[in-house]
C-alpha cells in the first residue's frame, strides 16, 4: 500500500557525551521514512532542501526505495540546520542553534501521484501545512500525525483544526499535558481523543510509550539498550516503523494496532543505537523481527 510521508530534511551537528557529527543527515521526513521504508515497498516523500544537500544522501534514501518526485530542491539556498547537545542521561538537550533557511517557506507540493497514498504521515511541521495537504490527497485511509511544544503554544487554534481530521495521534508525555492541560496521562489522552483522533500514542522515552482509544489502553516497554550514542529523531523512526507496519498489513484492528506500537518501538531502538540515520541503514527483516521478539519476551508471563 502507498505511504506519503511528509515533513523535514536537515542537516545536524549533534553532540553527545561520547562524540560528535557534524552535517549529518537529520528531519522528521528521513527517519519516518527510512524506518518505514523496512515495510512499505516504496515510500513517497514530500520536503524542501537547498543546493547544499549532499548527493550522497539522496542516494542513500533512493537505495532504501523512498520516492524523492516530492523532494523541492531550491537552488540557492541552504538546508535547515539544526545543531543540539545531549546531557548524560540523555533525557536532556540544548538546542544550540536553528537555522530555517529553505524551511522557512516551505510550501508542501503533492505531486499527482502521491495524491491517491492510502497512509499519510504528517511530520511535525506547522498545522497549517499539515492541514494543506491532507485538502491536496484524495481518498487517504490513515492519517497519523506528529506535532510538539512550539506548535501547541503558538498556534493552537490551527493545531486543534488538524487533529480534527487525523486518525492517530503521536506526541510525547510533555506535549500531551501541554495540550490537553491535565497533569495525568491517562485523562489527557482522554480529552486529546475528544478533539479529532482515534487513536492516541504518548511517547515516555525510555519508559516506553502508552496507547489509548475509546476501546483499549496498551502499555508498552522501550528496549533495554546497554549503549545509547544518539537519540535524536528516536520518535520520527518509531512513528516510520509504526506506520510502516500499519501500511503492510492493511489492517487496523487492536491486535494490530499494537504489533505496530511494538515495531515502532524497535526501529526507534536501531536508531538511537549510532549516530544520525546510521542505525536505520544495515538491517533487514530477521535483525527487526528478532528484536520484536526479543519485545515480546520482556512482556510474556503465565498467569500462575
Amino acid at each position: 500500500m502507498s505511504l506519503l510521508v511528509v515533513g523535514s530534511l536537515g542537516l545536524d551537528d549533534i553532540e553527545t557525551p561520547f562524540a560528535k557529527v557534524e552535517y549529518a543527515v537529520g528531519g522528521s521526513a528521513v527517519y519516518i521514512s527510512l524506518a518505514a521504508s523496512y515495510f512499505s515497498p516504496v515510500t513517497n516523500l514530500v520536503g524542501v532542501v537547498g543546493d547544499d544537500f549532499p548527493s550522497k544522501y539522496l542516494k542513500m534514501m533512493k537505495e532504501r526505495n523512498i520516492d524523492l518526485v516530492g523532494l523541492q530542491i531550491v537552488e540557492g539556498d541552504k538546508t535547515f540546520r539544526w545543531s543540539g547537545k545531549y546531557s548524560y542521561d540523555m533525557n536532556h538537550r540544548d538546542t544550540l542553534f536553528t537555522e530555517l533557511n529553505v524551511f522557512k517557506d516551505f510550501n508542501p507540493i503533492i505531486p499527482e501521484n502521491y495524491l491517491s497514498s492510502r497512509f499519510v504521515m504528517l511530520g511535525n511541521i506547522d498545522p497549517v501545512l499539515q492541514l494543506g495537504v491532507l485538502k491536496q490527497i484524495k481518498n487517504q485511509k490513515l492519517v497519523v500525525c506528529d506535532t510538539m511544544n512550539y506548535w501547541i503554544e503558538r498556534k493552537n487554534k490551527e493545531l486543534r483544526e488538524t487533529l480534527k481530521y487525523i486518525d492517530i495521534l503521536i506526541i510525547n508525555d510533555s506535549e500531551a499535558r501541554m495540550l490537553s492541560g491535565e497533569p495525568n496521562l491517562i485523562y489527557a489522552g482522554k480529552k486529546i481523543l475528544q478533539m479529532g483522533p482515534t487513536k492516541l500514542i504518548i511517547k515516555k522515552g525510555e519508559h516506553g510509550c502508552l496507547l489509548i482509544t475509546d476501546e483499549i489502553m496498551f502499555s508498552a516497554p522501550a528496549y533495554p539498550l546497554e549503549n545509547i550514542f544518539d537519540p535524536t529523531g528516536a520518535g520520527d523512526s518509531f512513528a516510520g516503523g509504526f506506520l510502516g507496519y500499519l501500511s503492510k498489513n492493511d489492517s487496523f484492528d487492536n491486535d494490530t494496532i499494537k504489533r505496530a506500537v511494538i515495531y515502532g518501538s524497535v526501529m526507534a531502538s536501531f536508531c538511537v543505537e549510532k549516530f544520525s540515520v546510521e542505525g536505520l541503514l544495515d538491517l533487514n527483516y530477521l535483525k527487526i523481527n528478532d528484536r520484536f521478539l526479543q519485545f515480546f519476551s520482556l512482556t510474556q508471563f503465565e498467569e500462575s
